[in-house]
């Protein structure tokens, strides 16, 4: 049975992308340090997915095909975290595709990549 083992998302400055990320998720560097070309971040508690950042020179996609839902138990929740992500250093996405009552609210990391924080318990 397959499983998904490990994230990988392109970075400009990847020590930028890898503070934010350890940040935002609680994740650490896997090697105990993070190197400017590649790094691989691992939940802390050793649950769930890596996330590996590789220095990539290739423009950030506006809608990209593969992005981040990380998903907030209530709206208060969602609320707290989205300001907690824009402090780390993430910023609000103007997106052109949200729905009448969305559930979620797009922001995009230090690099530019977008990704969503959900509630979810909306409707």
């Amino acid at each position: 049975m397959l499983n998904i083992g490990t994230i990988v998302m392109g970075a400009e400055d990847v020590r930028r992308a890898a503070e934010f990320w350890t940040r935002a998720l609680g994740y650490v560097p896997r090697d105990g340090e993070v190197d400017a070309d590649w790094t691989v971040l691992v939940p802390a508690d050793g649950r769930g997915p890596g996330l590996a950042l590789g220095r990539s020179t290739s423009p950030v996609q506006e809608h990209p095909r593969v992005h981040f839902d990380l998903y907030t138990a209530d709206a208060a929740e969602q609320k707290a975290e989205v300001a907690r992500l824009v402090s780390l250093g993430a910023r609000h996405v103007d997106w052109d595709s949200y729905p009448e009552d969305p559930d979620f609210v797009v922001l995009a990391d230090p690099e530019g990549n977008p990704f969503c924080v959900i509630d979810t318990t909306h409707g």
